[in-house]
């Protein structure tokens, strides 16, 4: 059974990091396609960032690009999501995401809330 639990949310301040896990179990976690996405309140879900497979091809929404970075551990099974210099406008719930076949799998979600 196929299985992703985020973790790592909070409240941080603008200029702040955290870094957010995704743990994944019940597929071949090194190769599939995975990615984070997120829904701010009154907003639909947006991309945030992609990794192939293990060895490192990834992808970035330009409103990221720089800050965020999307990396997977393969021993621990677990997507990780690095987040630096948050801004308000990063607010919103974050889910892992795993592709299978045309379709995407979502975790729960995790919120982020960036505020002073």
């Amino acid at each position: 059974q196929v299985q992703l639990v985020e973790s790592g949310g909070g409240l941080v301040q603008p200029g702040g990091s955290l870094r957010l896990s995704c743990a994944a179990s019940g597929f071949s976690f090194s190769r599939s396609v995975m990615k984070w996405s997120r829904q701010a309140p009154g907003k639909e879900r947006e991309f945030v960032a992609m990794e192939i497979d293990a060895g490192g091809t990834t992808a970035y929404a330009d409103s990221v690009k720089g800050r965020f970075i999307i990396s997977r551990d393969t021993a621990k099974n677990t997507l990780y999501l690095q987040m630096n210099s948050l801004k308000p406008e990063d607010t919103a719930v974050y889910y892992c995401n795993l592709q299978l076949g045309a379709d995407w799998k979502w975790g729960q979600g995790t919120q982020v809330t960036v505020s002073s």
